[in-house]
């Protein structure tokens, strides 16, 4: 089982599109998934209320008296987490992470909040014991800007890939008001998108 999570200590990132949309790649592909809301906001948990049966499946995991505990019999399970995650809750997730992936944009002031937090993690005693891979992934950047090379260099300063660069489009927003995710909708109508994440998607697969 794989133990994905989505975190970034700042708010309004995108940290819940990207943990719907790794699961719904998973379900698709027919492999089982479990998708977890450690946020009190709990946006990934109401995405799923709306989200159709007859779409592949993506479970709810929920956590057991506050306690993480991995499920048996699942592939893959991706956590969303709240802004401001920080001490004894980020200990408890690493404990139990496999990738980490950590959404940023491109501005300086949000490259300037989120650095502490990715020199933090790089330095956690759990993520160097279970060799967990940590990725950076630009959110509502354009690749061929200049903020994008200032991210890119950022990031490659810290010794932390890239994944790649998701434009700024309506499409998730207006896929999410359904429960839907660019691997429910024919590829044409994302393709743009679709073509971002494969990168994204090499990197989570890799062994």
């Amino acid at each position: 089982m794989t133990v994905i999570i989505v975190a970034n200590p700042k708010g309004g990132v995108g940290k819940s599109t990207i943990s719907t949309n790794l699961a719904g790649y998973f379900a698709r592909r027919g492999e089982s998934v479990m998708l977890g809301d450690t946020d009190k906001q709990q946006s990934s948990r109401a995405w799923l209320g709306i989200r159709s049966k007859d779409l592949p499946l993506i479970q709810s995991w929920d956590e057991e008296g506050g306690q993480l505990r991995t499920p048996k019999g699942i592939a893959h399970v991706v956590l969303d987490t709240p802004a401001g995650l920080a001490g004894e809750r980020l200990k408890e997730l690493l404990r139990i992470a496999d990738r980490v992936v950590v959404p940023l944009q491109p501005s300086m002031f949000d490259i300037l909040a989120t650095r502490d937090f990715l020199a933090h993690l790089a330095e956690r005693k759990a993520v160097r014991e279970r060799h967990t891979r940590i990725g950076v992934l630009g959110m509502r950047v354009d690749a061929r800007t200049r903020s994008a090379e200032q991210l890119q260099r950022f990031v490659e300063g810290l010794g932390l890939p890239v994944l790649g660069y998701l434009r700024d489009t309506q499409n998730y927003v207006q896929l999410a008001a359904h429960g839907l995710t660019l691997w429910d909708v024919a590829a044409s109508r994302v393709e743009k998108d679709l073509a971002q994440w494969q990168s994204v998607i090499d990197w989570v697969d890799r062994d």
